[in-house]
């Protein structure tokens, strides 16, 4: 809120002190009405809805006590000033008890001791209400922050520290660990005051990739009927998040380094340079450093990529929370579905606790979907033919892996196995198996070529 839109009322009994307060608040550009009669300012504040009362103390009628108390009845939020003399100092002190948000000496000695005190009243607002804006934007896209992070207290702290500063930020996390909602948290948390933009570097195919991040002019290639604003130009102000990074064709690296190393970028088919102040977030659920080694991807845009990584753990190093998750979801699910499903049964979780979720968290989702689709009772059980798919596996072969193997190696064994068995029950069929493990199709094709997976 802009100071012409933070609305204060001035109360004093004696006229020339009133006036003098409204002028000096008015060259603050703040909106100001002031009042002699504390009955009158009763009626302003219901039509007038000020963000702040400032108020003598001792009127006749109605004392600042006691119009501190209606006042607060009438709207709590409404921060109040009282004015004082030297002599009644103590009882201002013991206003603030009872709600005042601060007090002014009478007489005024400089204009600067009121500007102060109502600056800091006002920035104390701006930021309740940022808060607030804050609260309701995760409310409406995101999941409680406490899910997002369950398990991850290290990873908020870092999203914190990183969040509000412009640094280039990549996110390490196997697939369906929640990158993009990581993503969206560090936006939400940056107060960029432009979109947050999402580009998923491997659904889309490499021929219209260039176009899709950096925009092309009118008949730049056959089909390119009308100009068109890439994703870093509509990210501009805001935050552009590349995920899965890693599929990013080594052809086209040089000019994604030139637009997170140097800012700027331009159109298929145009002369003319543009410059965005996005702020960069990458994800991957591969190794970008053994990429690096194997000649895959550009050590410099590794470098410039990886300025502040995070890493996310998987579902199966959280198995404690996994309860909360899964309920949690059912809520969102069972609404959407339209049904009325208050919990998961016991037998149910203590299974869903025992896979190591190749697909994390949204494979569980789509195990949730699939049972929630199924069930007609207001307990979930996971049907016994969910539950046979799911069972192959246990949380002890991930988190004892046999000697022979390093940690990697173990899981891209279960990834692998993963998606051997989804082709299995899908006939081959590539693109059946990709919706099970919730992966795109053409990252399934990358895994199927990159693990040496025979049809």
């Amino acid at each position: 809120m802009s100071r012409q839109n933070y609305r204060i009322l001035v109360v004093d009994d004696e006229m020339p002190f009133m006036m003098l307060l409204v002028k000096i608040l008015q060259s603050e550009n703040y909106s100001v009405k002031g009042v002699t009669d504390p009955e009158e300012a009763i009626d302003l504040i219901n039509t007038f809805s000020p963000n702040l009362v400032i108020s003598d103390l001792k009127m006749p009628k109605i004392d600042g006590i006691k119009l501190l108390e209606i006042t607060k009845k009438k709207d709590k939020d409404i921060d109040f000033i009282l004015i004082t003399a030297f002599a009644t100092v103590e009882t201002a002190v013991s206003a603030m008890k009872i709600g005042a948000t601060d007090y002014l000496i009478k007489p005024l000695k400089d204009p600067e001791e009121l500007r102060l005190v109502v600056n800091k009243v006002y920035e104390k607002y701006l930021l309740l209400s940022e808060n607030i804006h804050l609260k309701s934007e995760f409310t409406k896209d995101l999941p409680p922050l406490n899910l997002i992070f369950a398990g991850m207290t290290e990873v908020f702290e870092e999203v914190k520290s990183v969040a509000p500063l412009e640094s280039t930020i990549i996110i390490y996390g196997e697939t369906g660990t929640g990158k993009t909602l990581i993503a969206k948290v560090i936006h939400h948390l940056s107060k960029r005051k432009g979109p947050f933009v999402e580009i998923n570097c491997a659904a889309i195919p490499e021929n219209l990739l260039e176009s899709e991040l950096f925009g092309h002019e009118k008949g730049a290639f056959t089909g390119a009927h009308t100009q068109k604003k890439g994703k870093f130009e509509i990210a501009q102000d805001g935050t552009i998040f590349l995920d899965e990074v890693s599929e990013i064709p080594l052809s086209l690296q040089p000019k994604l380094l030139k637009a997170v190393h140097e800012k700027t970028f331009d159109r298929l088919g145009s002369i003319n340079t543009l410059r965005t102040n996005a702020r960069i977030i990458a994800a991957t659920n591969r190794d970008l450093k053994e990429m690096v080694q194997e000649k895959k991807f550009r050590e410099d845009l590794f470098f410039r990529l990886n300025v502040f990584p995070i890493r996310l753990l998987p579902l199966r190093q959280r198995v404690e929370h996994i309860p909360e998750i899964a309920n949690y979801i059912l809520k969102k699910i069972s609404a959407k579905i339209g049904k009325k499903i208050l919990r998961i049964a016991p037998n149910s979780l203590n299974r869903l606790k025992q896979y190591p979720w190749p697909g994390n968290i949204r494979e569980l989702e789509n195990i949730i979907e699939r049972s929630v689709i199924l069930c007609k009772d207001i307990e979930l059980e996971i049907p016994e033919q969910i539950l046979e798919n799911i069972s192959s596996f246990t949380i002890q072969e991930t988190l004892n892996p046999p000697s022979t193997l390093k940690l990697d190696g173990d899981i891209r064994t279960i990834e692998k196995k993963a998606i051997e068995e989804a082709l299995k029950k899908t006939s081959g069929n590539r693109k059946k198996a990709a919706e099970i493990l919730g992966i795109s199709l053409r990252s399934l094709h990358y895994k199927i070529k990159d693990y040496g997976i025979k049809k």
